[in-house]
């Protein structure tokens, strides 16, 4: 299987992305206005957090927090674990079973934001090379190849 930097060349390295500064209110319009489940956060650039649905609801709704006056810093999960380009795919599909998490930023040596993977975009690239497969043996069990 391929890696995670085919994956990007293919998908583009476009994130939406917001400091911690932001406030929370901000921040979930932008995710609701993109429809994205989460944004990766940054400070200069360098990954330092991931804001996600669940860190609203658990943090700011269950917590009971002004989402107008709660900055994405004090509720983001500060705990992010990121992929380097030359990460397989099966390995960042590993990653995220076992943590549990839907996105993973890729990063370089430095933490610089490259490019975000999600596990939609893994199961799509599974698929189509599951597709090829049966097409492959397809043909070949027709004599075709």
């Amino acid at each position: 299987m391929g890696q995670v930097r085919e994956l990007l060349e293919r998908k583009g390295s476009h994130v939406l992305t917001t400091n911690p500064a932001t406030p929370v209110l901000r921040a979930a319009v932008l995710m609701n206005e993109h429809r994205v489940g989460s944004l990766v956060v940054v400070d200069g650039g360098r990954v330092v957090g991931m804001f996600t649905e669940r860190d609203v609801l658990q943090r700011v709704v269950a917590g009971r927090r002004d989402p107008e006056d709660t900055r994405v810093g004090e509720v983001m999960t500060a705990a992010v674990v990121c992929c380097s380009p030359d990460t397989t795919l099966d390995e960042a599909r590993g990653v995220m079973r076992d943590r549990r998490i839907r996105h993973l930023p890729v990063a370089d040596a430095d933490g610089q934001l490259l490019g975000l993977v999600s596990i939609g975009d893994l199961n799509a690239e599974l698929r189509a090379a599951q597709e090829q497969t049966v097409f492959l043996l397809t043909e070949y069990i027709h004599g075709r190849v």
